[in-house]
């Protein structure tokens, strides 16, 4: 029996001993935690001391900035203050608001009586330009014959006219249409044309030659011209040159006329440049009798040194013969009666801007 028991004792012995080392084990991982949860509480402590000191320099830094400015309105209401105390008062206020008022209808009357008078002052301008543009149409007549221009100076002076609408100026503006009237059924010569053709006439005429005359055998046959040898000799070769400077023609059926010799072909040529020249000086300036006279000279010299026997002096002679029959000038009407006419609107119209300017005065002075 004793050896039963002994056996069951022997287990038992073992179990109770590991009891007291669970508990140590739990104490001391109860004070771990502990200790965690201290320095936890700890740390967050400190975390929270250092969030508390930031918040505090934010709200020092927050303090400063809004005392500084506190301080920068404090100034700028001490300035305002200034400026306030500076301010005129009321009285004063309306004092210089009257003196604005009374300055603005002052200066509105001025900008007024300076409008009038710019306005009378253009009129005047206008009206003299009128009465220049009218003088410088008779000038272009009178010295140029230009109706062209003429016409449209005098259609100028008009519009200026008809610009100021002027019952007064009706005289004016009749003798004007007569003027205008006259102009545009004037005729209209082309003197610039004529001006160039008779240039190119003179570049022709500076290329005429004249034409040596040629003698023919008589119808015998050529005995005459066998009578000095038979064309093979020295005599014969010398005597064909001499013919080229002299020859005798006792049959000859027209007036033989002396060949041109080198300077005197460029005379005759000069001559007739100068002409025509001439001509053209006419033909700008509307002289007809100068230019008819310088045509004939030039044709008179045409058929006195060339031969109408060539071709460009007989369409030389044909287009002078021609362009003499072109008119030149024109009778131009006159312009004195509408420039009297317009001088004599124009003194009226001052005298009446004269009477005007001594009754204002007066009738500044009466109350």
């Amino acid at each position: 029996m004793s050896e039963a028991v002994t056996p069951q004792e022997t287990p038992s012995t073992p179990v109770s001993e590991p009891a007291p080392r669970k508990g140590g084990s739990g104490l001391a991982l109860l004070a771990l935690l502990v200790g965690a949860a201290g320095l936890a509480a700890g740390g967050w402590g400190i975390w929270q001391v250092q969030q508390m000191q930031a918040r505090d320099q934010q709200r020092v830094a927050q303090l400063e900035d809004a005392r500084g400015q506190a301080q920068s309105a404090q100034n700028g209401t001490a300035q305002l203050g200034k400026r306030i105390d500076a301010l005129p008062s009321a009285d004063e206020l309306e004092a210089r608001r009257r003196l604005v008022v009374e300055l603005q209808g002052d200066q509105q009357q001025l900008a007024k009586q300076l409008k009038q008078v710019l306005g009378q002052s253009r009129q005047q301008w206008r009206l003299a330009e009128a009465e220049h543009l009218l003088r410088l149409a008779s000038l272009r007549l009178s010295a140029l014959q230009d109706v062209e221009s003429a016409t449209e100076l005098v259609q100028g002076a008009d519009d200026i006219l008809r610009m100021q609408n002027d019952p007064g100026a009706f005289a004016a503006r009749a003798q004007l249409a007569k003027s205008l009237e006259a102009l545009r059924s004037l005729p209209r010569p082309d003197r610039t044309g004529l001006f160039l053709q008779l240039g190119a006439l003179r570049d022709q005429a500076a290329q005429l030659q004249p034409l040596d005359p040629v003698f023919k055998a008589d119808e015998s046959g050529s005995a005459t011209a066998t009578a000095w040898g038979d064309g093979s000799s020295t005599w014969d070769q010398w005597w064909e040159r001499i013919s080229r400077y002299v020859r005798i023609d006792f049959n000859a059926g027209q007036d033989i006329r002396p060949l041109l010799s080198g300077q005197q072909l460029d005379r005759v040529r000069l001559a007739l440049s100068l002409a025509l020249e001439q001509a053209q000086w006419a033909a700008l300036n509307g002289k007809q009798e100068v230019y008819q006279q310088a045509l004939k000279q030039a044709r008179q010299i045409l058929g006195d040194f060339f031969n109408a026997d060539l071709a460009d002096s007989r369409a030389l002679a044909m287009r002078l013969d021609e362009l003499s029959n072109q008119a030149v000038t024109v009778q131009a009407p006159d312009l004195g009666p509408a420039l009297s006419s317009l001088q004599a609107y124009l003194a009226r119209r001052d005298a009446a801007a004269a009477q005007q300017e001594a009754a204002a005065p007066d009738a500044g002075a009466q109350p």
